[in-house]
């Protein structure tokens, strides 16, 4: 069986619909894609992903910080997924931060964030879940979460004049 699984690209309509409540958990079918999604996240080096990416209407994300070519500041955590989230609350304060996504390869663009959240969401044993988030574990669970809600991060940002390609991104970083 092949774990890796294929991204949806924007474009796919998957990736504009609102995703639906996981029902069960517990469900085999529900633990067999949160282990493909981890799976799916380890080859693509990405530090998050949402199963509407892989074209399942559940919500469900995976939040997976960890230090990489294109965020070297970047703090580590394990995988975690994410089942049914909501945000609680958040901070005023806004920054903006460079995201890209796995499902708009190639581009990367300058996207106003939460700087803190709190969330609430169920855990893959079904334990309900909430914590804090900040700085950029709290840009990751947002930018998954959009997807969530049918939303990709170029929706967020403000000018098409903060949107620059993986190559420019990477120089950018390795000037840093």
């Amino acid at each position: 069986m092949d774990i890796d699984m294929d991204i949806c690209q924007l474009g796919n309509i998957g990736l504009r619909q609102i995703a639906q409540p996981v029902e069960n958990v517990r469900d085999r079918a529900v633990q067999d894609l949160i282990d493909r999604l981890i799976e799916t996240l380890k080859v693509k080096k990405g530090v998050g992903i949402a199963a509407p990416q892989v074209g399942q209407s559940l919500r469900l994300i995976i939040v997976a910080s960890h230090p990489n070519d294109r965020y070297p500041h970047a703090p580590r955590m394990a995988p975690t997924a994410m089942i049914n989230p909501r945000i609680v609350s958040h901070s005023e304060q806004v920054e903006k931060g460079w995201e890209g996504c796995l499902s708009v390869p190639g581009i990367r663009g300058l996207v106003p964030r939460y700087q803190a959240i709190e969330v609430e969401y169920c855990d893959r044993d079904g334990n309900l879940e909430t914590t804090t988030f900040t700085d950029f574990v709290a840009r990751i669970f947002q930018h998954e979460y959009d997807h969530l809600e049918g939303k990709v991060f170029l929706d967020r940002v403000e000018s098409s004049l903060e949107l620059i390609s993986e190559a420019e991104y990477l120089k950018l970083m390795a000037a840093k």
